[in-house]
């Protein structure tokens, strides 16, 4: 009896072992029965080109990309999604037989699931959206919420010169605030989302008032350390609806999983006490 030949899969970084993607895709492998592995693998700048390029003749399928390559992963990709390009970054490889490379970005698929999966009847285009940071997480985020029918984006940054870049990438919808003033942009939103890493366990408060939006209002808070932020506590004292950002780390590994394992698995609830424990 032949013994089938295991599935690779990998997430690569410099450094890795912050990583909570080998819980998920392990998690996922032992639900489904499969013989597989998810392996972090911390690679330094100057041997990531070679590394990559190396890794189908190893048995890989494809991996995750986290920091600090999303974006040179880029250039050494033989294709790319449409929704990578116009985020200018990737999450996600997956390796073609001959040894081709195709990038992806799912986070945007991982936000909009994420959000759906606690507020089913929500959709980007409910109303305008605030969007707090300008950083790779809020570039994915923005090209999610316009694509599902955003009027609006109201981008504010504590450095303006980093949002005008944004509003120079994705043009008319986006509409500049400054963060002195970004509590007056809440006027009318229908999302609120906070995309930077204040609040964060370790890093400052994020000092946004809420008072100013409108009681319809859904926000929602990428940081998941801790998972009821401050902002999410704010936002409840104003009785608007909230959602973390625990599951939008889990959604966005849903494509890369199916791309490589053949199988589509749930974000589940177990699924997320494996996560949070």
């Amino acid at each position: 009896m032949t013994t089938p030949t295991p599935i690779l899969a990998a997430v690569i970084g410099s450094p890795i072992g912050h990583s909570k993607s080998p819980l998920i895709h392990g998690y996922w492998i032992k639900k489904h029965g499969l013989i597989g592995h998810y392996i972090p693998i911390e690679i330094r700048p100057e041997n990531f080109e070679s590394a990559i390029r190396s890794m189908p003749k190893l048995g890989f399928r494809g991996a995750n990309i986290t920091i600090p390559y999303k974006e040179t992963i880029l250039s050494i990709a033989t294709s790319i999604s449409d929704r990578a390009a116009l985020i200018g970054a990737a999450n996600t490889i997956v390796f073609g037989p001959d040894g081709s490379i195709r990038a992806d970005n799912t986070d945007g698929i991982g936000f909009i699931e994420n959000i759906r999966a606690h507020a089913p009847d929500w959709r980007g285009s409910n109303g305008p959206a605030v969007v707090l940071g300008a950083g790779g997480a809020s570039r994915a985020i923005i090209s999610a919420l316009l694509a599902d029918g955003a009027p609006e984006v109201r981008l504010s940054n504590r450095t303006r010169h980093r949002a005008d870049m944004l509003k120079d990438q994705f043009g008319a919808k986006i509409t500049v605030v400054d963060w002195a003033r970004v509590s007056e942009a809440m006027d009318g939103a229908a999302t609120v989302v906070n995309t930077t890493s204040l609040g964060m366990v370790g890093n400052q408060p994020l000092r946004v008032k809420l008072d100013n939006a409108p009681n319809f209002a859904l926000v929602t808070d990428i940081v998941y350390t801790p998972v009821d932020t401050d902002f999410l506590q704010q936002a409840r004292s104003f009785g608007l609806r909230t959602v973390d950002g625990v599951g939008m780390l889990l959604h966005q590994a849903v494509p890369g999983f199916e791309y490589w394992f053949d199988v589509r698995p749930e974000v589940d609830d177990d699924l997320r006490r494996v996560i949070l424990a």
